[in-house]
């Protein structure tokens, strides 16, 4: 059953010109999200210190009647999971900028169940990169991690295809809403995902993919995890931003090193220059893990959450 604070935030998100940080500042005040509806035009630029243009447009989809039962039909068909949930992880409540909502499809059991490992790696893919990730995720998997990762193609796609073959546990953190698929060719994977797994995602289910959705998303894939595998990451791309992200969260970073000669394993070998952990085999990932929760459980470690709650 959604409360009536998911609701409004709900909606809220989806309200041009708002955007998360706007939003976290109206619950970190305190003041009931239902008051946000009773401000006059010039009481909303004030308060959000918005430009008068995007004032307008925000207050026209706040009492927007269309967009409400927009919300509404959309909640009835997919749960969702505000930060306030017992459902929400709390490793993602931890990171600097984390979801507010997110929308869910298959078993959200899937978000509380540890260990889990984020994988990542290029689109553009080396011959060895399947083999790789294969050899790699098989004996966890075995060991009942959950592998995240994000549904694209290349790297993404064979984590969870791993996690499938395997009969293992797996989470799609998707750049777009339920309603759309990309790459096209993911089809399959997707509703393999849907019915047996977990999707995730914190774009309402009708917002089709947009080119920042994808670097916005990966703090999710990064954030759901005790640590990051990168497979492999050509130098200053996607996934290497994403690793950066990790290690911004106070996460693992995992770096599989490769041939000189290819430009799949540039940013690996970047990364490891940086400090991060050289991976040969799945039992440096248990050991790693081992040491993690060690350090976690040390009272040096601070548990102070520098996201919202």
């Amino acid at each position: 059953m959604v409360s009536e604070k998911e609701l409004k935030l709900s909606h809220l998100l989806r309200v041009r010109g708002l955007g998360r940080t706007r939003i976290r500042y109206l619950l970190e005040s305190n003041a009931p999200l239902s008051s946000v509806y009773k401000f006059s035009l010039n009481e909303l630029q004030a308060l959000l210190k918005l430009p008068p243009s995007k004032a307008q447009v925000a207050y026209h989809d706040l009492h927007s009647s269309r967009l409400k039962k927009a919300v509404e039909k959309d909640l009835k068909c997919y749960p969702i999971i505000s930060i306030e949930n017992p459902f929400y992880p709390t490793s993602l409540k931890m990171i600097p900028d984390p979801p507010l909502l997110l929308f869910a499809k298959g078993n959200i059991n899937y978000l509380n169940h540890e260990p889990k490992l984020s994988v990542v790696g290029t689109r553009a893919y080396s011959h060895e990169a399947k083999a790789k990730t294969n050899h790699l995720l098989k004996p966890i998997i075995e060991k009942d991690w959950l592998i995240v990762s994000g549904m694209a193609k290349g790297i993404d796609s064979f984590a969870h295809k791993a996690a499938i073959a395997s009969q293992g546990k797996t989470i799609a953190v998707l750049g777009f809403g339920f309603q759309h698929i990309y790459p096209k060719e993911n089809i399959h994977l997707m509703n393999t995902l849907e019915q047996e797994h977990l999707l995730l995602s914190e774009y309402p289910p009708g917002q089709s993919p947009k080119p920042w959705h994808f670097p916005e998303r990966n703090r999710i894939i990064s954030g759901l995890s005790f640590g990051s595998l990168v497979v492999e990451a050509k130098e200053r791309s996607g996934t290497f931003i994403t690793a950066e992200q990790a290690l911004e969260q106070g996460r693992e970073v995992f770096v599989v090193p490769g041939s000189i000669l290819l430009p799949q394993t540039k940013g690996c070998h970047r990364l490891i220059q940086e400090g991060a952990h050289l991976i040969h085999d799945a039992e440096d990932l248990i050991e790693a893990r081992k040491d993690y929760e060690k350090r976690s459980m040390s009272p040096e470690i601070s548990t102070k959450n520098p996201g919202l709650m």
